[in-house]
């Protein structure tokens, strides 16, 4: 009898029987067929720029926000967005800007695709201009499940090169790279609304200037012209991009912006979304030595309930005490406040009997912090001449308490010129 990884397959063959111990031939999954052609296209592609640059020199930049997004949801406009919350000085990379080729023009306004290896080789060797070192958006790659194993391909080739050379003189060309992906949605009646508009107001705008003879023409894409091409550049992100990038939420940080709104209501969230995370963009030894200490937004929310809580318990407990404060700080020093607007800040003195209570002058501060100001207190004796002893003729002095706060709150901006 066979062993049990031998069997003989006894179903029927087009031409007799399957032959004995002829194992079964499976065809291969569409996932598995598309991380062949990833790696084919990678190597080529790696292969190429290895040639043209030497491996020493293939330094990326070390963060990459890679911004996807369905057609209508505010690329270009949130591109802006990110290079301004990451102090990214150079312009993004944006593909379709790559693709200037009548093949791949024609595809594009057809509403698919161009060819994974032609977009991924330009996108790369973009990558490598010196400019863009310390970081850069591009906008448009990856968009299909080819592009998306690129990528990853190239996370691990950038992991492979950094060890390669850690100890080496070119070490620090090669640092842990920080890939982050950003994808705007929005449903698909939104995005064939916004790309329809988009096609009817460049038609105004070059209307225009054809009629002025002033500004450029906008470039139209035909699907922003015909809802049935609108339609079909949707379902293609659907269906083929958003489909792939969803894969990378276990391997890179994933941002998914809901971009249906207002821009600044759009802005709002991607900027949320792109919170500091140090266990991404920091080497994992400097993370580990950094990460008992808590992080700012950390100590800003616990600082916010402690607050309140003092603010109310000051009330409840020294009610008197506190009233007095308040409007010592409203009758005395907010005219001296005002004064100072322009500056933004106020010195004020005072020698009030009330700040002889131990808890007063944290009530200044906390009625401060409230407030929106930042106070700060430092308390000054000074010897006051008193009188002069009759017998030695010296003079006496006493100590006088003087309670100085200092605060600070944002200036008033005066349009000179």
């Amino acid at each position: 009898m066979p062993s049990a990884d031998t069997a003989k397959d006894t179903a029927p063959a087009k031409t007799g029987t399957t032959p004995p111990n002829k194992p079964e031939e499976t065809a291969p999954r569409p996932q598995d067929l598309e991380i062949k052609d990833a790696q084919l296209i990678f190597n080529a592609v790696w292969q190429e720029l290895e040639s043209e640059h030497g491996r020493e020199n293939l330094i990326f930049p070390r963060e990459i926000h890679w911004l996807n997004g369905a057609p209508g949801a505010g690329k270009g406009t949130h591109t802006r967005t990110l290079m301004v919350y990451r102090d990214f000085t150079e312009q993004p990379i944006v593909v379709s800007e790559l693709l200037k080729s009548p093949e791949a023009k024609k595809r594009i306004d057809a509403g698919m695709l161009v060819g994974d290896k032609e977009v991924t080789l330009l996108v790369f060797h973009r990558l490598l201009d010196p400019r863009y070192q310390s970081g850069v958006v591009v906008d448009g790659y990856p968009r299909s499940k080819v592009q998306v194993e690129c990528l990853k391909l190239l996370y691990r080739r950038l992991n492979e090169l950094r060890s390669e050379y850690r100890e080496t003189m070119f070490s620090t060309r090669f640092q842990k790279p920080q890939f982050h992906i950003i994808v705007l949605f929005i449903e698909e009646d939104e995005s064939i609304k916004r790309q329809l508009l988009r096609g009817v107001k460049a038609r105004e705008h070059n209307r225009e200037v054809e009629a002025s003879g002033m500004g450029e023409l906008k470039e139209i894409r035909k699907t922003d012209l015909d809802e049935d091409a609108a339609r079909r550049r949707y379902r293609t992100f659907k269906d083929v991009t958003y489909d792939a990038l969803k894969s990378l939420r276990e391997v890179f940080h994933y941002h998914y912006v809901n971009a249906f709104g207002s821009i600044d209501a759009v802005r709002e969230r991607v900027i949320r979304e792109l919170q500091y995370q140090s266990t991404l963009e920091l080497e994992q030894e400097t993370f580990d030595t950094l990460s008992h200490l808590p992080l700012s937004s950390q100590i800003i929310m616990h600082a916010r309930q402690e607050l309140v809580k003092r603010l109310d318990s000051y009330q409840q407990q020294e009610g008197d005490v506190f009233c007095e404060v308040v409007r010592l700080v409203g009758d005395k020093f907010m005219p001296i406040i005002e004064r100072h607007s322009i500056s933004g800040y106020a010195i004020v003195n005072s020698e009030h009997q009330v700040f002889n209570h131990p808890l007063a002058t944290a009530m200044l501060l906390d009625i401060f912090s409230e407030r929106g100001y930042h106070a700060t207190v430092d308390i000054q004796f000074e010897e006051i001449p008193h009188k002069i002893d009759p017998k030695t003729f010296k003079i006496e002095t006493r100590k006088k308490r003087v309670v100085r706060i200092h605060v600070r709150f944002p200036g008033s901006e005066i349009r000179r010129g």
